[in-house]
């Protein structure tokens, strides 16, 4: 399905182009293209640099805390969760703490932090699957959870707004905060209704209760804020939770007679592997999507996914408006 689809891409950008050139008489198109190809080649390369040491980075954090017996406690903590939603993990798995920190990083709008603590919670999501060539529940799962989790702090996205321009950058709080948590709702039911997880266990009810009263607190606390105040707390919150959890990983492991430096250094080779492995799989990812860019009214692409649109387009760092023409 994948290479039908990726070719598909190649495809449809090559029919549009004809279209931009014979029908519209536009024969600039094709060196559009061209350059397009070539200007996202020099960009794949960036982005893997960038996430070999993205990857390097955590999954070193991880390691300490690991070695601080921290992550272990975490993730019993939330065992009798995570076992009744997904089966198929054991208590005390690293998936699940894995997959708790993934979780947290994209609720807490820290998109750098959230994707290899994903990746890795994949990998550890892998190792108990029986068939490697397919999908597990499990990972289902979380790939409905990881995509359309909720976003407390949508730090990535307010300071898009007000480099933009806006004049009220948190202006898309709320919004941004109702739409993701019944997103992540809506893929839960969903997911639960397919792989028949029973949701009605007193445990579930008393996680998910638990969570939404929380939600429901910070956003009646939220609604009191001004915009910029508002603005100025999930940046400083999301920000002191992320480097709060760091020094607490550290700390501990170094309570604990652990070799902090060294323990950083092991978990950072895996995380440097890691990239390296699945590298030669992202840049094929880009490069069709290249050839959407000059195409014009054809297309509107949103950071690495494209959707038809009548509007003119190229492909921007989250959702702006695409220019008409």
């Amino acid at each position: 399905m994948l290479h039908r689809i990726w070719l598909g891409f190649f495809i449809v950008a090559f029919a549009s182009a004809l279209y931009q050139w014979l029908g519209a008489g536009d024969a600039a198109v094709f060196q559009r293209m061209v350059s397009a190809l070539f200007e996202m080649a020099g960009l794949s390369v960036e982005l893997a640099i960038g996430l070999i040491g993205l990857m390097a980075f955590w999954l070193g954090v991880v390691a300490v805390g690991e070695a601080s017996g921290l992550v272990d406690k975490l993730a019993r903590a939330l065992s009798p969760l995570f076992t009744r939603l997904m089966p198929g993990v054991p208590a005390g798995h690293p998936a699940i703490s894995s997959m708790t920190l993934n979780l947290s990083a994209n609720v807490l709008g820290l998109d750098n932090a959230a994707t290899p603590l994903g990746i890795k919670a994949m990998q550890d999501l892998q190792t108990l699957n029986p068939d490697p060539s397919t999908a597990s529940n499990a990972q289902i799962l979380f790939l409905v959870l990881n995509t359309s989790a909720v976003t407390l702090f949508p730090v990535t996205i307010l300071l898009y707004r007000a480099q933009m321009g806006a004049p009220d950058p948190a202006a898309v709080f709320i919004p941004i905060l109702i739409a993701t948590s019944c997103s992540t709702l809506a893929g839960l039911l969903v997911t639960a209704a397919v792989q028949r997880i029973r949701l009605w266990d007193t445990v579930v009810l008393a996680f998910l209760g638990g969570a939404f009263a929380l939600l429901l607190a910070l956003v009646g606390w939220f609604a009191t804020l001004g915009a910029d105040e508002l603005q100025r707390q999930s940046s400083l919150i999301s920000n002191f939770l992320i480097i709060g959890l760091i020094m607490l990983f550290l700390l501990a492991a170094h309570r604990r007679s652990v070799n902090v430096y060294e323990t950083f250094i092991e978990g950072a080779k895996q995380g440097f592997e890691t990239a390296i492995g699945i590298i030669p799989t992202c840049w094929p990812c880009w490069w069709p999507l290249a050839c959407f860019a000059p195409v014009g009214r054809w297309t509107c692409c949103w950071t690495g996914y494209a959707a038809w649109s009548p509007w003119g387009a190229g492909m921007r760092a989250g959702w702006t408006p695409c220019p008409p023409g």
